[in-house]
């Protein structure tokens, strides 16, 4: 069960103490993006989530990490935000590319995401640090639906052993 439970857990990324990920050797922020960064529908990045990220670009590698296709992901981000596609969490693909190119160790980079099925187990398995965020919006993919069935099932699990609880975040 411990590859369920995240490092950190906060309603959303603009809750997140990026202070203290740096003082504890975080190097590199690596966000999902449907439901995380921003809804599924939308093809442009808010004005508030673009500030929040180039605002971390002053103290960390900032990278946006999906499943998803390049189409979709190349029209949300911005030239001067850098992605990776395709990039099949929970398996490691995606977070080795970042590791390689920026040269890092695991424990230097932190997965924020808003499934425990792909972004925490795959952040937990891979040795980096993880934060769970709420979703930002109820509309999933198909494929999604299936993983919060299970996700919901293990939350109660985990919230019956007072280990983690929707809407109960870490302080």
């Amino acid at each position: 069960m411990n590859k369920f439970i995240p490092n950190d857990y906060k309603k959303n990324i603009f809750d997140i103490n990026y202070e203290q990920l740096k003082k504890n050797n975080i190097k590199c922020l690596v966000f999902d993006l449907d439901n995380t960064i921003g809804l599924i529908d939308e093809m442009i990045i808010s004005e508030n989530s673009l500030n929040l990220l180039n605002k971390l670009k002053n103290d960390f590698i900032v990278v946006i990490i999906s499943n998803n296709t390049s189409k979709r992901i190349s029209k949300f981000c911005s030239e001067d935000i850098e992605y990776v596609t395709f990039a099949m969490k929970p398996l490691p693909k995606g977070f080795n590319k970042i590791k390689k190119k920026y040269n890092l160790k695991n424990n230097e980079m932190c997965i924020i995401g808003d499934q425990l099925m792909t972004d925490i187990i795959g952040a937990n398995m891979f040795g980096a640090y993880s934060i769970l965020v709420d979703p930002l919006g109820e509309k999933d993919l198909k494929i999604t639906a299936i993983n919060r069935y299970i996700e919901n099932k293990i939350i109660k699990k985990l919230s019956k052993k007072n280990i983690l609880e929707r809407g109960k975040y870490y302080e």
